[in-house]
């Protein structure tokens, strides 16, 4: 590993801003950007049509992603995981990749609240079409029931990226 390597994943709702703030950043450090929702299309496109089918597939890409990440780290390429974090046990399959190494990582919590999270999925339907159907208010509301902001006991170096940014 070298000093360059560093894993950079997000934490926020839908609509926060992850994929918006990953690109973003990818470029800044000059990092490698991994999407979860490109590899789940290219991949998976026709077995997604609900959360179920969602979770059960990302499953599967995340199998034989994290060896592959964790060896780009180790090679001393940083890399931005537009992959969410939104829950302890999602963010439990990003230590396994960064932790056995020892490998630098930070975790970028978008706190937007819900009423803003709407607004830019409801925006996004008609900019990204192909998002449309699984970007609604109903999925938001199913998915937030989930979600879990990161806490300092789960031992991640967080940073905190206030509403708006």
């Amino acid at each position: 590993m070298t000093a360059q390597s560093e894993l950079v994943f997000f934490c926020g709702k839908m609509g926060a801003g992850k994929s918006t703030l990953a690109k973003r950043m990818a470029t800044e450090m000059n990092a490698l950007l991994l999407s979860e929702d490109e590899w789940l299309a290219a991949l998976y496109l026709d077995e997604i049509h609900g959360l179920d089918d969602y979770i059960r597939c990302s499953r599967r890409l995340k199998s034989v992603l994290g060896a592959h990440v964790r060896g780009l780290l180790k090679a001393g390429v940083p890399v931005v995981m537009d992959f969410p974090a939104n829950t302890v046990t999602q963010r439990q399959w990003f230590r396994e990749i960064f932790e056995p190494n020892c490998i630098p990582h930070r975790l970028i919590y978008l706190h937007v609240d819900d009423a803003t999270c709407l607004q830019r999925i409801a925006a996004r339907a008609s900019s990204q079409p192909e998002r449309a159907r699984f970007d609604t208010a109903a999925v938001f509301r199913e998915v937030t029931r989930h979600f879990q902001p990161p806490t300092d006991a789960e031992g991640f170096n967080i940073q905190p990226v206030p509403s708006g940014e």
